[in-house]
């Protein structure tokens, strides 16, 4: 297979100046440069290329963290999809919840002649407030510690954007683990025990490396601490000391 520009332009469904660019960067080169007239040409592999890095734009990631990732000796194609799926999962549950709150407005316009709508879908400014109280008790704690040196580091050029974007997935794995126990999962079972590596995972991704000896405070302070309890719960009740339990079965 071998595509001129436009025509990997057009069946990518992005622009040529973009392939331009992508091509300068080093992000997406062509597969073939014809040495006397300088077209490029693209193939099979490209079209795979490109649907990895489009899928990783849809989750807005930067350009600069997608070359990474895809340069990376150690990423695997397979795993790489698995984890665009999960995240692609939560984003679609997040506007899942926007589209609920809009048809509610637009039930309340049609009844009342005025749009009342609820925010919830919105707020997140429970946990965002733990979570700085958090922040702030644990540079006092632990500020001398390799972890919160990782961290600084890693969230230090988070934008406001990328900060709602991690809370917002650390939310869905939360609402996960409330479904868990909804559906009469225990918190030593299978389900609960992969949301809780998720968890881990997650928390090494984003923010510093969750040992397993991390990890086993972290739940405990989950119920110890009323201001996580009571954020954790606003997923169903119980949640918080079902996340804790789970974790606690991981950490054994």
């Amino acid at each position: 297979m071998k595509m001129s520009v436009k025509e990997f332009a057009a069946l990518c469904g992005v622009s040529a100046r973009t392939l331009r660019y992508y091509d300068g960067i080093g992000l997406l080169k062509p597969a073939a440069v014809d040495k006397y007239s300088g077209y490029r040409f693209y193939d099979g592999d490209s079209l795979v290329r490109m649907q990895e890095i489009l899928f990783y734009r849809e989750l807005d990631f930067s350009l600069k963290s997608i070359s990474n990732i895809l340069s990376s000796p150690d990423y695997d194609r397979r795993q790489a999809l698995k984890e665009q799926k999960r995240l692609l999962t939560l984003k679609k549950q997040r506007l899942e919840k926007l589209i609920k709150a809009l048809e509610a407005a637009e039930a309340s316009e049609q009844e009342q002649g005025g749009i009342i709508m609820s925010f919830e879908a919105f707020d997140n400014s429970g946990y965002e407030a733990a979570l700085r109280e958090y922040a702030a008790e644990a540079r006092e704690k632990w500020g001398n510690t390799d972890a919160y040196a990782e961290y600084e580091k890693k969230s230090e050029n988070y934008s406001a954007e990328k900060q709602g974007e991690i809370i917002s997935a650390m939310d869905g794995i939360i609402e996960e683990f409330a479904k868990c126990l909804k559906n009469g999962e225990t918190p030593g079972g299978k389900a609960a025990l992969d949301l809780v590596k998720r968890w881990q995972d997650f928390i090494t991704e984003n923010y510093y490396k969750c040992t397993d000896e991390i990890l086993a405070g972290l739940g405990k302070m989950y119920t110890a601490d009323e201001r996580f309890r009571k954020n954790i719960d606003r997923h169903g009740e119980g949640t918080a000391d079902f996340m804790s339990g789970a974790i606690a079965a991981y950490c054994r």
